[in-house]
């Protein structure tokens, strides 16, 4: 095999699994934290439901990723492996920015929240951009912007509630 391929087969077996969970944990797990910290204006409530969506994600992104193929047509590598590794990308995407809301005060939980987003975007957007080889103008873009409106979603639905 040469190192070429070697490269493909570790960027599709291994990154591309990460970045879909590390994608989906980050961003799905955006609305129903800011809007449940909207809401209720309790910070350990706020970690709570992100708890429970960063593992409910990675649970279920696991499993999707596991049985999406066996690896065998696609050369997507071993199932079990992919499934972990999508997981595992999914839950620390997920409570990267929900372990803020173990601040009491929530000013202070929401700020270091919203930085904790900006980097979690600006990593993904590096992932895309070194393994994937998207132009960086390009994915910091699309991830901004995607990532932008779901967060946007649960800043709106947590005021407006309340």
């Amino acid at each position: 095999m040469t190192e070429e391929e070697t490269s493909a087969q570790f960027v599709i077996q291994k990154v591309q699994p990460g970045l879909l969970g590390l994608m989906d944990g980050s961003v799905s797990t955006l609305a129903p934290i800011f809007a449940t910290a909207g809401l209720t204006h309790e910070p350990i409530k706020a970690f709570y439901v992100g708890l429970a969506a960063s593992l409910g994600a990675g649970i279920s992104m696991g499993l999707a990723e596991a049985l999406s193929d066996d690896g065998k047509v696609t050369g997507r590598g071993n199932p079990i492996i992919r499934g972990a590794i999508t997981a595992f990308a999914t839950a620390l995407g997920g409570m990267l920015h929900t372990l803020p809301f173990l601040i009491p005060n929530l000013q202070s939980a929401l700020h270091l929240a919203y930085i904790v987003v900006i980097c979690e975007l600006f990593a993904i957007a590096f992932i895309r951009y070194r393994f994937m080889k998207t132009p960086l103008y390009a994915t910091v873009l699309q991830v901004i912007v995607g990532g932008g409106i779901v967060f946007a979603v649960g800043l709106y639905l947590g005021n407006a509630a309340s």
